[in-house]
């Protein structure tokens, strides 16, 4: 399989981006979003397309080591980035990351649509040290939004993960 999925088209940008430790070559539109790349180009469809406008969390991934929403990152300006998606969290043998783990063992979702970009959100949450307290943990993860009001396992989850 090529490792350029992208069309070709004569406006299309050569954009090279690190997507869960592997080198991925894209051609895209220069408007292509971060979420529009990552799902139609690179069929990593985990994170979610939820509001398209930065408001609700779904589509978070991990850029450069930080929390982002996919959907208000212009892909083209994150050439030579990292990217970790849900996709990525999990150890190559298939382990899956602490905090999945956690969310599997709190009841940390419901209908599951927005726990990619909390599994995510949470991630970078303890990576940052910013899950002290149940106060924190809340407040850091005040932009990933879950129609199902599970947020009370959400915040026992990145706790107990946050404790080990």
């Amino acid at each position: 399989m090529p490792d350029d999925l992208s069309p070709r088209g004569p406006d299309l940008l050569s954009v090279p981006i690190t997507v869960n430790g592997q080198e991925r070559h894209m051609r895209l539109a220069p408007w292509t979003t971060l979420l529009d790349a990552l799902r139609d180009t690179l069929g990593l469809s985990g994170s979610k397309k939820g509001c398209d406008h930065g408001q609700c969390g779904a589509c978070t991934v991990i850029l450069d080591g930080r929390r982002v929403n996919a959907c208000l990152v212009l892909a083209a300006s994150k050439e030579g980035s990292e990217v970790r998606t849900v996709e990525g969290l999990a150890a190559p043998d298939g382990t899956l990351h602490p905090l999945q783990q956690a969310f599997i063992a709190h009841d940390a979702f419901q209908c599951g649509y927005c726990t990619p970009g909390q599994l995510c959100s949470g991630v970078a949450l303890l990576e940052e040290g910013h899950a002290k307290t149940p106060d924190e943990i809340r407040e850091w993860m005040s932009g990933n939004l879950c129609r199902c009001g599970a947020y009370p396992n959400i915040v026992a989850a990145i706790g107990e993960v946050a404790s080990r």
